[in-house]
């Protein structure tokens, strides 16, 4: 693929985010591999993005909601994924506000690394993009959580992401690692845990299966094993309903919900 182009507004623009956003130490770099990989995050809401596009090591391209990328679709899909849990009598500015920034979102994730996801046949678009990017060497970002609350660090994982290792098998037969990434925006700090490799011998319902769970609960380990700080969760939720990443005794939120 070509490099891509990047405007110098969007450059300056990423400066200046660079310059205010607070800065992110990466722990763990010794866990990616020296062949491509697919990282796998939590989504702390927009804290993923900012942090895989500012601090990710080495190559890469962030996997981004499709409908960011079109101006037409991004008021809804914007209002609804971040602000549609807030308190109903600010849902009225909130959705302005999905209008006001559709110009902006599509500018910026259209400058950005990022590979547009959709789930319909453009997926395809989206696995064959992705597919050359893996096979230039650059690690793939994914930040998979959806409304399913799994514990009180993660939302379960969307799961045909691992397709893609099945796709990079059969096309260039070597077997992708999936590296676990906790982020907490509260200790400044990213994590990359170690890795777990696909098995191209087993069904695939079964990796997805098995490597999900195997992502999930590394992020949560890491998570838990780490000073006590406040979980900026997937849903973008009251900041007092937040959770702690320290369970209390006797309490049942760590559990599967």
């Amino acid at each position: 693929m070509n490099e891509k182009k990047t405007s110098v507004i969007y450059r300056i623009l990423k400066w200046i985010l660079w310059l205010f956003y607070p800065k992110m130490k990466v722990y763990g770099v010794e866990n990616l591999t020296d062949k491509a990989s697919i990282i796998v995050g939590n989504h702390t809401q927009m804290n993923g993005p900012i942090a895989a596009e500012l601090y990710c090591p080495g190559k890469h391209y962030t996997w981004c909601a499709g409908q960011m990328l079109h101006l037409k679709d991004v008021p809804e899909y914007a209002f609804q994924d971040f602000w549609s849990q807030k308190p109903k009598w600010t849902h009225p500015f909130y959705k302005a506000l999905s209008y006001i920034i559709a110009p902006l979102s599509v500018f910026i994730f259209g400058n950005a690394n990022v590979i547009g996801v959709y789930h319909d046949a453009r997926i395809m678009t989206t696995f064959k993009t992705t597919m050359a990017l893996l096979n230039e060497g650059n690690n793939i970002v994914i930040f998979p959580e959806h409304d399913v609350k799994y514990n009180h660090i993660l939302y379960d994982f969307h799961d045909r992401f691992i397709d893609l290792a099945k796709f990079h098998y059969k096309k260039h037969g070597e077997a992708l690692s999936f590296v676990p990434l906790y982020i907490a925006p509260k200790l400044k700090a990213m994590y990359l845990g170690k890795p777990v490799r696909f098995n191209p011998d087993a069904p695939i319902a079964e990796e997805r299966r098995r490597i999900c769970q195997y992502l999930m609960d590394e992020i949560t380990d890491i998570a838990c094993n780490l000073p006590e700080h406040t979980v900026v969760p997937y849903r973008n939720i009251p900041k007092k309903l937040y959770p702690s990443n320290k369970v209390k005794e006797g309490s049942h939120e760590n559990s599967k919900s």
